[in-house]
């Protein structure tokens, strides 16, 4: 996978915090522990379209009656088969 290098300013109480992710191991170097952050971030943009997707999608054909009550019918049969 090609990869290009960015330049990134912080501010130092951000940069001191990165040094001591590195620091205690948790992470290589400081472009491993900016790298797992934009990936993080990422991850949490995709789903979080995701959920406004499913949103809209229920706000433009809501459920009918007869589907809202099987669907609370199937969560309660859930979590009445759960062996807590």
């Amino acid at each position: 996978m090609a990869t290009e290098q960015i330049a990134v300013r912080l501010s130092t109480t951000l940069l001191d915090e990165l040094d001591q992710l590195v620091d205690s191991g948790a992470f290589t170097s400081r472009a491993a522990a900016v790298r797992a952050g934009v990936e993080a971030i990422t991850v949490l943009e995709r789903r979080r379209q995701v959920d406004r997707s499913i949103v809209e999608g229920y706000r433009r054909c809501p459920p009918t009656d007869a589907e809202d009550h099987a669907a609370r019918a199937a969560l309660m049969a859930s979590i009445l088969e759960e062996p807590w």
